[in-house]
């Protein structure tokens, strides 16, 4: 995938992201040349997961039918979450809109949300 899956002044862009497997159908990637997080928009997919380094689950992204961020479940410390702990990882969500990227306040999952969910949460332990 290049950049963030567009072209740039009709000039392909370098692939930052490749593919290294699926979890139910979604494509894993591994970021290229430095590149830690998910893309911020999709080339065609409506969904991305980024495994830990030990193969657990790290993050998931969400796109909508635009190809747009939409919503990022993750599972990293989020303090505000739990307790303050800034060492055990927590599976929370952060909600973007499209004209406030950086606006994006942690919550956790609904009960909805983690049935439908975890099926992608590999070597997360759900309680």
């Amino acid at each position: 995938m290049g950049g963030r899956g567009t072209f740039a002044a009709g000039t392909e862009v370098a692939y930052s992201y490749q593919t290294v497997g699926m979890i139910e159908g979604v494509k894993i990637l591994q970021g290229l040349n430095g590149k830690h997080s998910l893309p911020e928009e999709a080339h065609s997919s409506m969904a991305y997961i980024k495994l830990k380094p030990d193969g657990t689950f790290h993050e998931m992204r969400i796109y909508d039918k635009d190809h747009y961020l939409v919503m990022e479940i993750a599972y990293h410390p989020e303090p505000k979450l739990n307790n303050g702990n800034r060492i055990d990882n927590v599976l929370h969500v952060h909600e973007y809109q499209r004209d406030n990227f950086k606006h994006r306040h942690a919550r956790l999952l609904t009960e909805e949300e983690m049935k439908k969910y975890k099926k992608f949460f590999k070597g997360v332990k759900i309680k």
